[in-house]
């Protein structure tokens, strides 16, 4: 019985990987895919160009909730096949959105997108959470984390293969402003049709691995039903919002997720800002920090550091990072934004255990309330691309909010997740 349960959590850890790793592939590709469409559906404010990211990431905030009653009704398992096929038709609408050079169709796919994995993130947190002891949970988020940020790093080295190499001579010259009339028209349309065939390819895939997991002997799991849920309710906990641990947790996640979408998905810009070539690899450089930190989270949690130590370092380590952003040259402190992806990688499995544990009938809930939490993605960039257009700052100086939300992190490490109850 002992090999039958280790062998059936090594199957749910190799499928919730192959999950992170769908998240990655998704997700990542914003950071090429912002600087590709303002050139490609000729946007001119830095505002616009972010439309994309906030269109895709908005949904975790309007759709998780939903999601969350979803997984309730029809379970786990069922609700991440009904995900997969979301996600697959958001990447169909690629297609339409492509040929009719519509941006505003693209924002419809993102958010399609968006959707699908606010169902599917929802599923796979607290599973990740709940099949082991909690005091490891962070390892097991920082090994599914490696399958995510590895995708991470594919996901633009593949879209620049594919779509951006083949059509570099037309994109440069549209950049230039050389091409006008039928001539430049043609080419819009050429670098716009690009990204059709990558993404009926990833439709497909993500039909085929729906049934996949469906069908898979993974145990289902309904977390709103343990033991814990009696214990919550003697305690006097009233709703879910009753969990300070749970609320200002959520606000640490939603500022590193912020945090981390800003120096992954923002870097290219700043990197064509002061002169650097080669641009397309920075987010994959980043990813690649983040990688980099999972590994030693597998490795040092918690045979070495506690997963609230580790927290602790991490948050700390992004602050000072950030002020090394502004502050050095902008040659050196883009560096520093690469490797924010170090901390970066460990502050997400460590404010996720400590703020959804012991949440009983209400894990659910708190699940999707975390989730939630990813809409930092969409509001972080825009913030600061707004910050960019009406001050008129450079792109480095515009990095400033790092440093009030690495504060906060900081604030729920050493001292947020250890407040049971609002009335202490």
């Amino acid at each position: 019985m002992k090999d039958k349960t280790r062998s059936q959590f090594i199957l749910s850890m190799v499928m919730l990987g192959c999950l992170y790793f769908v998240f990655g592939l998704v997700s990542w590709v914003n950071s090429i895919l912002v600087p590709y469409f303002k050139v490609a559906c000729e946007l001119h404010s830095e505002v616009q160009s972010y439309l994309a990211q906030f269109a895709f990431y908005i949904a975790y905030l309007v759709m998780t909730i939903p999601a969350s009653a979803l997984l309730n009704r029809v379970g786990y398992k069922k609700g991440a096949l009904i995900g997969l096929w979301i996600l697959a038709l958001g990447a169909f609408l690629f297609t339409p959105a492509a040929l009719t050079r519509t941006y505003n169709m693209f924002l419809v796919a993102l958010f399609t997108m968006g959707t699908a994995l606010a169902i599917l993130q929802t599923v796979a947190n607290p599973f990740v959470t709940i099949i082991g002891p909690m005091e490891s949970a962070a390892k097991r988020i920082s090994i599914v984390g490696i399958c995510n940020k590895f995708a991470g790093i594919l996901a633009p080295l593949i879209f620049s293969a594919i779509v951006i190499k083949p059509n570099q001579a037309k994109f440069d010259l549209i950049q230039s402003g050389s091409l006008e009339g039928a001539a430049k028209d043609a080419a819009l349309s050429d670098l716009l049709h690009g990204v059709i065939p990558p993404y009926i390819v990833l439709g497909a895939l993500l039909l085929v691995f729906g049934v996949v997991f469906y069908r898979s002997s993974i145990k289902d799991i309904n977390p709103s039903r343990t033991s814990v849920a009696a214990d919550a309710v003697q305690q006097g906990r009233k709703s879910v919002l009753s969990y300070p641990y749970l609320v200002l947790g959520v606000l640490a996640l939603f500022c590193h997720l912020g945090t981390q979408a800003l120096s992954i998905n923002t870097i290219i810009p700043f990197a064509g800002e002061i002169g650097v070539k080669a641009t397309e690899i920075f987010p994959s450089l980043t990813l690649a920090c983040t990688l980099l930190g999972y590994f030693l989270g597998v490795i040092l949690i918690p045979k070495h550091l506690s997963q609230q130590q580790t927290l602790k370092i991490c948050t700390t380590m992004g602050c000072v990072f950030s002020v090394l952003v502004i502050v050095l040259p902008p040659q050196v402190g883009i560096w520093f934004l690469v490797l924010m992806g170090i901390p970066n990688s460990v502050i997400y499995a460590g404010i996720w255990p400590l703020a959804i544990h012991d949440l009983g009938k209400w894990t659910n809930l708190g699940s999707a309330i975390l989730v939630m939490a990813l809409c930092g993605s969409a509001i972080f960039p825009l913030v600061k691309a707004a910050i960019v257009d009406s001050t008129g700052c450079t792109l480095q100086m515009s990095y400033w909010i790092l440093i009030p939300a690495f504060l906060y992190m900081m604030f729920y490490a050493f001292f947020g997740h250890k407040i049971n109850n609002w009335k202490n």
